[in-house]
Order: structure tokens, then sequence, then C-alpha cells
């Protein structure tokens, strides 16, 4: 029997991959977006929708960088409402283990998973520095190995909380010593979903010990299948099995009526995405230094970046170049093997890997992901919200279903059954 394909939607922030200057492209904090994506996810028979969030608009040049993740209305509140508005799909927020509170969150979430139906997930996400912690009555941040730690005794936690059944509890560990009583009973799906994300050897060993899916950054598949392997074979020190962990790469996509014709739309949607003025920004935050006096269509700056990692220049983000003089000589090496401006060097190194072809290749290729053990399904990251996912559901959807490779109906009642975890 093929492996049955994992799908889920994600709405996204305001951030350089959607496409806002797109005369089809919504709000992001009216509720009519939310549930035309969430609505054409269940037509499309998706396991989940996965809203992201954001404690603190980011700032670059200490000015707020509106071209990126500006925030949005509080999680929970969206997938609560979203509840009322569907019957089958999966509700997914990110919601932090820095700054909340194990009895709030838990008992917030086993709300959501009883309003729903047992439909609620939680992505467990830890927040790097104290440019979020101001925001916040603790203030201040954990280091990097700590907020693992945290992470791991929240969930641990969490799952005591929900395990109690509206019962008595008492927990102590490195992080939390609480005791009471907890306010909701048992729900439907006994735990919500755990899903996180994370690359660090730390980050895979959380996964490995204590997560239901873990988003995967790795797109070659190649370098998928490695990835894939090494978190599935940490399973068996926890005494999990290998199908108990779900493995789901957030992807994007481009469709034509040819593959030629998809290339040209892929090549049009990534020249909006990287305006000029976005090149030079995501060009500083590897350099780290102000770029505004430079063309973005003319060659890389012949300085050196400036390694002061407690000076940053841009706020509110983690830290995506552990070497930055490494890159940029990759960059620089790349930018004279090609001769690429700063904006068509950004295009490139930034792009997400995207499924780009006919309904019928991007089928083809999504199944050969799955088959061969690069991952268990995708969620799926459309340039344009809240319409993005809509070609994606009438043209893509129905070849998989021929496949026998994805569903022509739920089968189950709860986020848990439909992905196949016990």
């Amino acid at each position: 029997m093929p492996k049955q394909i994992i799908l889920a939607a994600h709405f996204p922030g305001v951030n350089n991959t959607t496409v806002w200057s797109d005369p089809r492209a919504g709000s992001q904090i009216d509720f009519d977006s939310f549930e035309y994506l969430a609505r054409t996810a269940e037509r499309g028979l998706f396991d989940f929708f996965f809203l992201a969030e954001g404690l603190r608009l980011r700032e670059q040049r200490g000015l707020i960088h509106d071209l990126d993740v500006v925030g949005r209305p509080d999680t929970i509140t969206v997938l609560t409402a979203l509840a009322a508005v569907t019957e089958h799909l999966g509700l997914a927020g990110t919601l932090n283990a820095t700054y909340h509170e194990p009895y709030e969150l838990a008992r917030q979430l086993a709300t959501l998973d009883h309003l729903s139906g047992g439909r609620a997930a939680w992505n467990v996400v830890t927040s790097p520095g104290a440019f979020f912690g101001e925001n916040f009555r603790r203030g201040g941040f954990l280091d990097h190995a700590d907020r693992y730690v945290r992470a791991g005794e929240f969930i641990e936690t969490a799952r005591t909380l929900w395990d109690s059944d509206g019962g008595d509890f008492a927990i102590k560990n490195s992080q939390f010593d609480i005791k009471g009583r907890f306010g909701a009973p048992r729900s439907p799906q006994g735990h919500p979903i755990i899903l996180q994300a994370g690359d660090s050897d730390g980050g895979r060993e959380l996964a490995a010990r204590h997560s239901d899916a873990i988003f995967s950054r790795h797109h070659r598949i190649d370098d998928a299948r490695r990835f894939y392997r090494d978190v599935k074979d940490r399973l068996a020190t926890y005494g999990r099995a290998e199908d108990s962990l779900k493995i789901i790469p957030g992807v994007s996509y481009v469709l034509g009526d040819s593959d030629a014709d998809a290339q040209e739309k892929a090549h049009h949607i990534r020249r909006q995405q990287v305006s000029p003025q976005t090149a030079i920004l995501l060009l500083e935050q590897l350099w780290n230094t102000d770029l505004s006096g430079y063309d973005p269509e003319g060659p890389l700056p012949d300085i050196d970046p400036v390694l002061d990692e407690d000076d940053m220049i841009i706020k509110g983000r983690a830290g995506m170049y552990p070497d930055r003089l490494k890159t940029a000589a990759e960059w620089r090496a790349r930018a004279e093997a090609k001769n690429l401006s700063i904006r068509d060097l950004i295009i490139e190194v930034t792009g997400r890997q995207n499924f780009i072809g006919t309904p019928a290749r991007v089928a083809e290729l999504m199944n050969e992901y799955v088959q061969t053990d690069a991952c268990d399904g995708f969620i799926l990251v459309s340039h344009l919200t809240p319409a993005g996912l809509d070609d994606f559901v009438d043209r893509v959807v129905p070849l998989l279903q021929e496949r026998g490779v994805f569903r022509t109906a739920y089968s189950g009642t709860t986020l848990r059954e439909n992905l196949g975890l016990a």
C-alpha cells in the first residue's frame, strides 16, 4: 500500500513571500480571510490549517520592518472562531513556550479541542532573545539550550495536566513548580497534537521525544531524505514507533498549463516577492549593516559583514546565518560565477523550494517525495492570501486521489485519527 500524503494549509503573516500587491490579495486580519483559506483547505480534505504567529513587530534600522511578519490577532481566538465554520479540518496554532505558562495554555488548548471535537494542534516554538521578552512581564530571555529544556518540560507539564482529567495535579521540575486542580476534562483526542519546527540537534531530539510532527526546512530531496532518516532513527530511544512522528516540510507551488508556462509564472512571482527594496533589506540581515546606499541591481558590497551579534540590524528574527563570513563568501562566489546583481542573488538564495509545473507534474513530484521517505506530507505556503490554495485543491488534489495516495473523504473524527496517530 502506498503511503498516504499529509496536506496542511499555512496562513502566513505579512512577509516577502506573500505578494500583497496582487489585486487578489486580501487582508491578513479580517476574519473573512482566515475563513476563506480554512474552508478551501477543508474542501480539499486537508489535514489541518496552520496559523503562524508574531509576538512583536520586527524592526530593521530601528524602523518597523513592514515587508516581513507583523503579527496578527490572538491565535487561540482565531482558531476557536474557525472551529465554528469547519467540521473536519485540524486547527494548528503557533504558541510560544518561553512566555506562556503551562496551566493557562493547556486549558486554552483543551478548550479548543473540546469546541472543535478533537481538532486542536499546538506548534511549540521558543523565543531567542530579549527583544520579544520586553513585551512580557517576565522580560529577558533564555539561552538557546535552556529554551529547549523549558519547551520539553512545558510539553511534559501540559500532558500531565491533560491526563489529570479535571483532577488534582502536582508538578515540579527545573522550570515549573505548580499544584492544584485542572479546569478541563480529557479532550476528544486525549492530547492536542504537538507540532514543532527545529533543525538543530536539540530541536531534532526534542521532536523525537515529544512531538507528533516536525516541520522540516530541507527541500532538496536528498537532504530531505537524510533529515527524515536522522529524526526517525532517534525515536527508538524513547520507545516510539517510526509512524508516531510525521515529517512535514513547508513548500510552495506554481501551476501552469505546461512546464514552461509554470516556470514563467514562477519567475514573475519571485520578482514580485523580492522587490528592489526587499532585496536590500534581506541582504542587510546577513551583512548586519545599513546597505541602503547600494544599488539592488548592482554588485554585492565590497565590505565584509559586521559580526556584532549583540547589535543586530534586524530585531525579532531568529539568527539565520551562524557563520556570516562563510555565507557571504558563498554568495559572492555564486554572484560572480553567474554575474548576478544583489536582487538576482537574493531571489536565488532566499527562494523556498517550489513544486513548479503542470498539475500532473506537481502531483508526481510530491508523491515521489513521500513514497521515497523524504517526508510524510507538505504544508503548502501560497504566494497569495487567502485564495492561493484554490488551484491546488481544484487541479492537484484530484490527481493525488487518482493515484490512491490521498483521501477521498475524511475517515476519522479527530485530527489525531486523520493523521494516523495513536
